[in-house]
Order: C-alpha cells, then structure tokens, then sequence
C-alpha cells in the first residue's frame, strides 16, 4: 500500500472507530461486535506501525495506554476547581434560595439546574481546536497532577469532538467513576490473586487514575460524566444548555438531569433520588443545585472556598450498629489530642469499618459511651466514620464511664485545656515525639516547603536522632541521610537537592510552613502582603494585627504568644541562616500595588477574560469581590452590566474603572 492510500485508509478506520466507540460508550448503542471493533482496531494498529509518519496522539490506538512509568507533574488550572458547600439539612437549602435571590434581586427570574453528586474523583479537561489536550486533577484547587495519558484511556471520554460548532478553546469538568460491575470484578480478580481488595468504587478509581502506568489504566474500564463547561465564548449562558451542546459534541452526560423553577421543584429532585439512587450502577451521594445562568453565576460570584451559586445535598449518611471494644489518643501536630474508637469491623457506606473518632471529651460525655458497648456509627460527609449514639438497651450492668486521660500518651506530660477550646492538649511543643514529627510534616508539605520527604523518612531521621525541629533539616548531611535505610546515593543526593530547592520558597508559604497556631496557607498570604517580613509580624502589636483585614483575636493573640517564645525565635534565626525567605521579595512589592484594594468585576471585556482580569488583581495585591457593598473600593466594568449592580455602584459612590484604567493602574505601579 502507497503512502496515500494508508493515509485515506488510516483517516476512515480512525473516523469509524471513534464512531462505534462513541455509540458503545456515550449513547450505549452499539451497531457492530466487540470481535467487529476489534479487528477494524488491529488493522488500524497495523498500519499506523508500518506508517509512522501518519501518528496522532488522538488516535483509537491511543485508548490502550503506553507501559511507560509517569510521574506526574504539578500544572495550574486555569479555572480554580473549588469544592462545593453541602448540607444534609432542606432548611439551609430554603436559606441558599433566600440568598441567592436576596443577591440578584428577587424579581429577577432564573432556573436551577438539578444534578447527581457523582461519588467519584473530579478531574478538569481541556481541549483546543477540536481535540483532547491536557487532563488534570482537583488537586489543593490551584494546581492538580496531570493525569493526561490516563485520562485518554478512558472511552467515554471523546479524544476528537463530533460536529464544527465548539469554542476554539474550553475546559470541561467531570467526575472519573467506577461502575459497581468493573468494581465488583476487579475486586474479585485482587483477591484471587492475593491483593487486598478496594474499599470502594471511588477509592479504586481515585487510585486507578495516578496509577503510573496508563496501560493499567485502560485495563481498569473507568467512567466519567461530565457536568460544567468553562470558557471565553461559551454557545450558552445557560448551564443547561452548555451541557446539551457537549453531548451533542460528544461527552457523556447524564441522563437524570432537570431544571427546576422553584425550591419545590429541587426538593421533589431530592426525594426521587434518595431511593431511586439503589437502583443505579454506579454510586452517587447526593445531588447538586447550580444557578443555570452563567451571568448570574458570576454576579453571585465565589466566597474563598466555594460558589455561592451552586450547592450540593447529601443523602442522610447510612448508620449501622457495632461493639467499641476500645478507645486511644492520638497526639496531633498542634498537641491536641483525639479519643479514637477501636470497633468490632462492620460493613458502612461500602467501606468496612474498625475505627471511628469521638472527637473530645466532651463527645464522650455527652454520648455516656462505654468499652463493650453497642454503639451506632455513621460515615456522614467525613472520611473518618464517628460515633454518634448508643443503645444502652444492651449495655452489661457492670460497665463503667470512660475516664478521659489527663497526661499525654506519648510523652507522660500533663495535659491541657484552654478555656473556650473543646479538646485536651499537651504543652510539651518541643519534646513530645508526634508533635516534633507532625510539626516537621506539615513543614515539607507540598503546600508549604515542598520538601520531598515523606512520613516514612521524617520518622526514620528522628528514630535515628538526626532531627528534633525543623531547622534541623536544613544540617542534615549526605553521610547521615544515606545512613537511613532504604536510601542509596541518588535519593540522598535527591533529598538534599529538594531541602536546598526550598530556600527558594517565598515569604508567604514560608510563614504558613512555620506552623503558628490558627495560621493557614490564606491567613499567611495576608499577613505576608501586609507585613512584608517576619521582623515586622514579631513588633507587631495585638492592635496592629487585628488592624489587618481577616486578622481576628484568636489569631493575632496566637502570634503574638508565638514570638514570646525564645525557641521560637531561635529556630526562625537558624531558619534565617539558613537561607529562608522571611521577606517579601522585590518582585512580591511591585506585585501589592492594589494593596488589599476590593474590586467587583462585572461585564464582558475585549482585552482580557474575567479570569485573566481575577489573577491580574490577585497578582497585584487586590481581592476579588462577588458582589457589590459599601466595602467595594472599586468596580471594573465592561459591557453588559445588569442594572441592579450599576444602581448599587451609584447608591454607594464606589469609582467605576474601565478595562484600560484597570491596566493603566497595574503598569504605572500606582492606585488612585
């Protein structure tokens, strides 16, 4: 065969392959064998062999995966992948719908659109010109792994979009899923091989998707459903809407999708699905109301963690009945100890169960649980299953109240607790092991140092006496790591690589690395824009910290009692000589211009999209508002404003900035 002619023939195989997969797969109405598919994918395989000049990354071929071992790197989404609020209560769904229609005007009508709450593992997906491009997980929201090769396995998932009529360039969101028969038969083919089986369907497809070898992949059969589409020039402003185009494109979408006019509506959605959900073939655990207006997701805008225009109600969690047969502590990074529950194993919500929190002492008490009693357990939205009654009716007469420990169980010290905080906690910062090894953890976290050193390695350089802080990391030695077990020249040689890489880490991830109490990753970024340096944030005064915006009380009496502390200080002083960033840089000064300023976006643009303009004003110190108050500093309009947002901008003399005037005042380094 000629080159022309394989590549004629290569381009219809491939055109009739993505068809029969996508009537198998999306539409589940195959027209031809599975032997029939197999023999047009053989043939295709064959030729792309003999003709190597004609491959595509996008081809049926691909759809097996490669052997090849992936290491998968961080990448940023365009789009943050933030979580939504649940409620397992009908009442805050009432007080959402108030809200949502207290902020766009209660005369403005709008629909919801009602989905099911896939119980799976989210991934983003992008593609450009028609054609499959990068898949990534949620990851911490900001940045996932690219899981692009394993992705591609999936064949529900189209590598080239049906139809001409899609944006150049859009993401879609989905949810990767297990069906209960590729679950129920992987599990069986594990066990007769000796492997432990997996807990659940979305465990087994959450670790199908970071498997390193996307060939395994492909053999493991995953699912996807996709439910939002984002973009510059979407074809709708309605969701709904968006979503018929995709399938019309070529995703898979469910099927038990359905506007709503009204809160009723939602709630006759709601009540179907909590029993027809046993009848699916796969898991759900509730379902999610989204505004359906795209326009109106916008002016409803976002609070730090989740959309204000969407919400998901989850299913009232199973609750099944077993003996507790013991209770431990455990001490955590903070020292803050947590009663864990040793139960008799049972079955729950797919998972089989040995362990359940009880939370504090005060749980304890209130529940009057006792060892050998049979107590009820629920797995509601929570990944550690807890313990929430009692039957007493089959309590031995002979049993005793659980006396809640006073000293700690790892370091003998006596406990504590402070007045207002619900838990016990041991004082011993310094010298109670747990809280040495936790503090160091949360340290070479990705989110904080990106130390690549694991739980295993910190607990091996302390066993071996190697470190007691920190700072001690940053003395480690070649000869000392190698020492450990399990290392060899290239992963100490690599572990010190990483520990001098963190020296680059800025301020802000430095700070929030550092571990003050009540600190987070969003409090640090605050505190470093506001405070430029560590010096500064140890004069500060509580007055001068509770000035701080997001800065309260409980915080900043933290602070201040950390910088009380000399060892504190003398471990920032060896942190400081070691190379850390304990400043904001340059670079980071020229990037605080907008100082904090609010600004509410509100339009359509020419120069940038609106995501471009929201990294534009985080970048340079500002904050994204959803919604326009007496606390907006500025509003950046484009066009198409809706008229309640311009009246409440004239009601409360917020200054109105054009797109050039916004970008005027980023490149001149000054706010007027």
């Amino acid at each position: 065969m000629n080159k022309e002619n394989a590549f004629k023939k290569i381009n219809e195989l491939r055109k009739k392959l993505s068809e029969h997969n996508y009537r198998y797969y999306v539409l589940s109405q195959p027209v031809i064998s599975d032997y029939d598919y197999d023999v047009m994918l053989k043939e295709l395989e064959t030729l792309e062999k003999e003709f190597p000049e004609f491959a595509d990354p996008n081809s049926p071929t691909k759809r097996v995966g490669s052997d090849i071992s992936n290491d998968f790197t961080q990448v940023t989404h365009n789009y943050p992948m933030l979580s939504l609020g649940n409620t397992y209560n009908k009442n805050e769904l009432l007080d959402f719908d108030k809200r949502v229609k207290n902020i766009i005007g209660n005369n403005t009508p709008f629909k919801y659109t009602c989905e099911l709450k896939f119980d799976g593992t989210a991934v983003s997906i992008k593609y450009e010109n028609g054609k499959y491009l990068q898949a990534i997980t949620r990851g911490d929201g900001t940045k996932g792994d690219d899981v692009t090769a394993n992705v591609r396995t999936i064949r529900s998932i189209p590598l080239i979009l049906r139809g001409n009529d899609f944006p150049d360039k859009f993401e879609v969101r989905g949810e990767i899923i297990m069906p209960h028969k590729v679950f129920e038969k992987l599990n069986k083919e594990r066990e007769e091989i000796g492997e432990t089986p997996f807990a659940n369907p979305r465990n087994a497809a959450s670790g199908t998707l970071k498997m390193k070898n996307s060939s395994e992949v492909a053999k493991r059969n995953l699912d996807t459903f996709i439910y939002y589409m984002l973009g510059d020039n979407l074809p709708s402003d309605s969701h709904f809407e968006n979503l018929k185009n995709l399938k019309k494109w070529g995703f898979k979408i469910s099927n038990h999708i359905k506007q709503a006019n009204d809160i009723n509506e939602i709630f006759d959605f709601i009540n179907h699905w909590d029993t027809e959900r046993n009848n699916l073939p796969y898991d759900i655990d509730g379902v999610v109301i989204k505004v359906d207006s795209l326009s109106l997701q916008n002016e409803l805008g976002m609070t730090g963690k989740s959309p204000r225009w969407a919400i998901s109600y989850k299913f009232k969690a199973e609750c099944v009945a077993t003996k507790l047969n013991s209770v431990e502590y455990q001490v955590g990074r903070t020292g803050a100890i947590t009663p864990v529950a040793n139960l008799e194993p049972v079955q729950l919500a797919g998972t089989i169960v040995k362990r359940a929190s009880l939370h504090n002492a005060d749980i304890i008490k209130e529940l009057d649980v006792r060892i050998s009693d049979t107590v009820f357990v629920e797995k509601g939205g929570e990944i550690i299953p807890k313990i929430v009654g009692v039957d007493k009716s089959k309590r031995d007469i002979s049993s005793k109240k659980i006396e809640y420990i006073t000293c700690c169980p790892e370091c003998k010290t006596e406990l504590v607790r402070e007045e207002g905080e619900a838990k016990h906690y041991c004082p011993n910062e310094y010298g109670c092991p747990p809280q040495i090894k936790g503090k160091v953890e949360h340290f070479v976290s990705r989110n904080a140092m990106d130390i690549n050193c694991g739980e295993a390695t910190i607990n091996a350089l302390y066993q071996a006496g190697f470190i007691k802080n920190i700072a001690d990391l940053y003395d480690l030695t070649y000869e000392q790591i190698y020492s450990l077990e399990g290392f060899k020249e290239k992963s100490a040689k690599n572990l010190l690589k990483s520990i001098e890489d963190s020296k680059k880490v800025p301020f802000e991830r430095v700070l929030y690395a550092i571990g003050i109490r009540y600190v987070g990753n969003i409090t640090a970024k605050v505190l470093a824009k506001n405070l430029q340096s560590i010096d500064n944030l140890q004069k500060a005064s509580f007055e001068e910290l509770t000035a701080v915006d997001e800065i309260g009380d409980k915080i900043a009496g933290s602070i201040i009692n950390y910088f009380k502390n000399e060892y504190n200080i003398q471990l920032i002083e060896r942190l400081k000589n070691a190379g850390l960033q304990f400043k904001i840089t340059e670079n980071e000064e020229n990037e605080n211009i907008l100082n904090g300023a609010k600004i509410v976006i509100s339009g359509t643009f020419k120069k940038h999209s609106r995501e471009e303009l929201k990294k534009l004003i985080e970048q340079y110190g500002g904050k994204n508002v959803s919604s326009v108050s007496k606390n907006t500093d500025y509003f950046l309009a484009g066009e198409k404003i809706g008229p309640s947002k311009l009246e409440k901008v004239k009601k409360f003399g917020i200054k109105k900035i054009s797109e050039d005037e916004f970008t005027e005042m980023i490149n001149k380094n000054r706010i007027s």
